[in-house]
């Protein structure tokens, strides 16, 4: 084959790997500029067409091709291997690029789902919340007069100790308790998506129903000031993580309800594999959670207006985190890439 019409059948494609690699940080200040010229390749094919690079390097060679084409295959073959073989990050610096980017694309990548746990979660909050204070004695379909004689005592505006929202108990103690509790609901919430998303919609209506309803009943009785400044701090971090178990536990019911054109066992084990990369996150979440609630949300000498523009803050780290992280991250390795030698 001539050099020109070699040059002509295949320049295309070194123009789309040059600029692929410049948007994968190869140049990064040249990254926003190149992202038109090849996008919609995916990352997946980018192996193949690394290795015909290499052929087409070799065949160049042999063929006696001008030098310039050929430095220019060698260049592209270079920078091609220190992406595809560069070496793995610091396991540090990999779990905060999961946390800060991978985890809220995740997140987003399950808006519909999420949107439906969301839904079934929050109505039955607020609809308990609502009908207690209109019908108080509805609390007892949601909890036993002795629950609620217990959360009346550990709420009680005119109790003088420093601490609210908990019978006994240290705060290094109480920290155990509440990653255990928030973790097994989480958990449950996410593994009953099992039972074709059935036992996820259960256990997010339940929850919602209960805490509604606790809540409720706790500001009917004039106990409303103590509990809201207790849940004021921990909430977000907590309650959203709930959701984002039952967004998980969709996901995963879907894909053995409605699979698609996949195998009903390839979706569920694509859904699992998500789900799996969110609880991590779900548990880093919680744990969160469980700090604040056993070493802030519990003290109560702290001003309720300190309590509220710290819950406020939470609230909104945890929605800009969600909504915006990884939306400009930096480069990461290609999926599909093969594994270094």
């Amino acid at each position: 084959m001539r050099q020109e019409a070699f040059i002509a059948r295949h320049k295309d494609e070194w123009d789309a790997f040059e600029a692929w690699l410049v948007a994968r940080g190869d140049s990064p200040r040249e990254a926003r500029a190149s992202r038109d010229r090849w996008q919609g390749l995916a990352d997946e094919d980018m192996p193949a067409r690394y290795r015909r690079l290499c052929q087409q390097l070799a065949l160049a060679r042999s063929r006696g091709y001008s030098p310039l084409v050929v430095e220019r295959l060698q260049a592209l073959t270079q920078r091609g291997h220190a992406v595809f073989y560069r070496a793995a990050p610091p396991q540090w610096r990999r779990a905060l690029e999961f946390f800060l980017s991978d985890f809220p694309r995740l997140v987003r990548g399950l808006r519909g789902c999420l949107l439906a746990a969301f839904l079934l979660f929050t109505v039955p909050l607020v609809g308990s919340f609502v009908a207690v204070q209109v019908q108080p004695e509805l609390v007892y379909t949601v909890m036993s007069p002795e629950q609620a004689a217990q959360m009346e005592q550990m709420y009680d505006p005119d109790d003088d100790r420093h601490r609210i929202g908990r019978e006994s108990g240290d705060d290094l103690q109480m920290f155990g308790v509440y990653i255990w509790n928030n973790v097994s609901i989480a958990l449950r919430t996410f593994a009953a998506g099992l039972l074709f998303a059935v036992g996820t919609i259960y256990v997010l209506i339940q929850n919602g129903l209960m805490i509604g309803g606790v809540a409720g009943h706790l500001q009917a009785v004039g106990h409303g000031a103590p509990f809201w400044r207790f849940v004021a701090g921990h909430s977000a971090p907590e309650l959203t993580a709930v959701v984002l178990a039952g967004g998980a536990g969709l996901r995963l019911g879907l894909a053995l309800v409605a699979p698609g054109r996949r195998r009903r066992v390839d979706a569920l084990i694509e859904a699992g594999r998500i789900g799996a990369k969110l609880c991590l996150g779900i548990f880093a979440m919680l744990v969160l959670a469980a700090f604040i609630e056993a070493f802030w949300s519990s003290i109560g000498w702290i001003p309720a207006l300190v309590k509220y523009a710290v819950g406020a803050t939470m609230w909104s780290l945890v929605l800009l985190w969600l909504g915006l992280g990884g939306r400009n991250a930096a480069a990461h390795r290609p999926a599909g890439a093969p594994d270094a030698p």
